[in-house]
């Protein structure tokens, strides 16, 4: 076996990270692990993994749930995407009779990749797959001086290469979760432990003094802007929600009275940006009032502003196209994006 390999290995023995998901081989909850952990830290993670085994202990409870009631659980984690393609996934796996148990199966199911594929793969079933996450990446580019740019195809090619040429197939489970704590313990991505660091000697970049050079990152993508105003309509104990469609952020989500602006001007600087898809003579500027000026929510590749509007109207308007109205005190039914919880923790302080 490799030295480095085995360094790992005895790493790991002594320092894994004790994670409730690595108390099972039940390939649903690894799974529903590796979902959850794709864009989300592992201490908020952990309190979401929980509460989807307590509310849906197995694949056949996640799949007859609705996508509305796994959106709602799902709620606060962002990337909404995934909590979608979970929901499909376990249908799918319904529908198979079993979970897949080849790499070629676990890859087909609706959301998943090659590591999340290699990382099941291994943990459950045994499968001689690398995993290459952010953290394998970072540790072998720093160990091995890898210069290749992440995020591009060549660098997944070769660190893939590299890691497969280094997992140790009877410990394969082991090997690809003591890399991955290796690089979230102890050679992370800011000041590393490099003066207690098993692999210091046989480093690159710490011979090299490259440390914080390595790994290198591709050019960011340029993040937009998107302004917006949101204005919640309040009458007689109701309000007015609309569900997001398909093909933008926050897909299945549910939204109060919302309109986008071109521009930072502000949405309500012009009457007419408010009152289209209302009834003439229904809507008085002076019935709104403005609750909050330039909230920002920011995205992976774009960054959201977002003025808070309160509408009180005596009698119920006619809404657009797409809005209906429910009771306030039933709006924790509904899966809700971070903008609009924020909403209404400004409305809430108007009725204090």
């Amino acid at each position: 076996m490799d030295a480095f390999s085995r360094t790992i290995l005895d790493w790991y023995a002594a320092n894994g990270r004790d994670l409730p998901w690595r108390r099972t081989q039940n390939p649903y909850a690894v799974w529903l692990s590796e979902i959850i952990l794709q864009q989300t830290r592992i201490a908020q993670g952990t309190a979401y993994w929980q509460r989807f085994m307590e509310r849906f202990p197995t694949v056949q409870d996640l799949a007859d749930a609705s996508e509305d009631e796994v959106l709602r659980l799902w709620e606060g984690l962002g990337y909404y995407s995934r909590a979608r393609n979970l929901h499909a996934a376990a249908r799918q796996i319904v529908a198979l009779g079993a979970f897949p148990d080849t790499l070629e199966g676990i890859r087909a199911l609706k959301g998943v990749g090659d590591y999340t594929a290699a990382a099941i793969g291994s943990i459950c079933f045994g499968l001689p797959a690398a995993v290459v996450d952010g953290n394998v990446y970072r540790v072998l580019a720093r160990h091995f001086g890898l210069a290749t740019p992440v995020g591009t195809p060549q660098a997944k090619k070769e660190f893939t290469a590299l890691a497969q040429k280094l997992l140790p197939e009877a410990e394969a489970s082991a090997f690809n979760q003591g890399l991955m704590d290796f690089g979230a313990l102890q050679c992370t991505p800011q000041n590393p432990d490099c003066l207690t660091c098993p692999l210091q000697a046989s480093c690159n970049a710490f011979r090299t003094g490259r440390v914080s050079l390595l790994p290198v990152k591709k050019s960011p993508v340029a993040v937009q802007e998107r302004h917006s105003s949101y204005i919640y309509v309040r009458c007689n104990g109701s309000t007015a929600i609309r569900k997001r469609g398909p093909g933008d952020i926050w897909q299945g989500l549910y939204e109060p009275l919302a309109i986008e602006s071109p521009t930072a001007s502000g949405v309500m600087a012009e009457e007419n940006y408010f009152s289209q898809g209302f009834a003439k003579n229904q809507f008085s500027s002076s019935e709104i009032r403005l609750l909050h000026q330039g909230v920002k929510h920011q995205l992976t590749h774009r960054t959201l502003i977002c003025d808070f509007y309160l509408w009180e109207p005596a009698d119920r308007p006619e809404l657009p196209e797409g809005y209906f109205w429910i009771k306030e005190a039933e709006l924790d039914r509904y899966a809700k994006p971070r903008l609009f919880e924020l909403l209404i923790q400004e409305v809430e302080k108007t009725t204090l």
